[in-house]
């Protein structure tokens, strides 16, 4: 069982996140670019644990794109778990909290609770 997430770890784990998390938000690749004509139409969006999410119903190709960007991710948030001394749980968290913060208006995420949200 990891260590339960230190002040410190977390600092250290949302420095890390914000260096390098960068080059898996959703405008890194061209599976991402199809993503955001997806996110615009309310169709994808970012959820409360880090990871991307169909809000409705999508098409196969959707999904896969989607699960290709959370495999990514989940790699990323396991390495920096890893580095930092912390739980998965913890840095999905932090994650999805940047991610809720760079959602730009008019876009769903989904909270931790399971309701999908527009931002305002």
């Amino acid at each position: 069982m990891a260590t339960p997430i230190t002040k410190r770890g977390l600092l250290a784990a949302l420095a890390f996140l914000i260096a390098v998390g960068a080059s898996l938000l959703p405008t890194s690749s061209n599976a991402a670019r199809v993503l955001d004509a997806e996110r615009r139409a309310g169709l994808v969006g970012d959820t409360a644990s880090g990871y991307m999410a169909a809000v409705g119903a999508v098409s196969p190709e959707v999904q896969r794109q989607i699960d290709e960007v959370n495999l990514k991710r989940r790699e990323l948030y396991r390495d920096t778990a890893r580095k930092t001394n912390s739980t998965l749980e913890a840095v999905e968290a932090i994650f999805g909290q940047q991610l809720f913060d760079r959602t730009p208006s008019g876009e769903y995420f989904r909270k931790a609770d399971g309701s999908w949200v527009k931002k305002p």
